[in-house]
């Protein structure tokens, strides 16, 4: 599968959060072809400001691998990780990262561009346009 398509999974799971009114951020960790994780926010749903999607996914992952690190995986997530999601990322040595749109506010790469592990390699932008829309909807709803 292409990027696109396991991205296409990760919109799936942005569209969930946003019909749970979770801020619609998805994410899903594929593993030697295989998708092993798929999650969403679930900050609201949980109170609890990690349960972002990307700290799910991971647990998720290292949970259906059996071990806390993820090399050899990629997560794909529709909208650039904060600066705690990309602490975590590096933790797990995620080998690859492909994410959405950019988060000029509070995105990693703003406050923290070293954040994430120095081996792990990152491809942004994929449906960048599909996943920026639907967090524009979602804030648009709100006010």
């Amino acid at each position: 599968m292409t990027d696109n398509q396991y991205m296409q999974m990760a919109l799936h799971e942005a569209r969930r959060a946003f019909d749970e009114g979770e801020v619609p951020v998805g994410a899903i960790v594929v593993c030697k072809d295989r998708v092993i994780a798929r999650a969403h926010n679930l900050t609201e749903t949980l109170n609890d400001v990690t349960a972002h999607a990307e700290m799910q996914a991971i647990t998720a992952a290292a949970n259906a691998l059996g071990g806390k690190y993820l090399v050899d995986c990629t997560l794909y997530v529709t909208v650039e990780p904060c600066v705690m999601c990309a602490g975590a990322i590096a933790w797990a040595q995620v080998s690859r990262v492909v994410f959405g749109a950019a988060d000029d506010k509070r995105g990693y790469r703003r406050y923290a561009p070293d954040a994430l592990h120095p081996k792990t390699v990152v491809e942004h932008g994929v449906m960048a346009d599909e996943a920026a829309a639907l967090m524009k909807d979602f804030f648009k709803q709100r006010r």
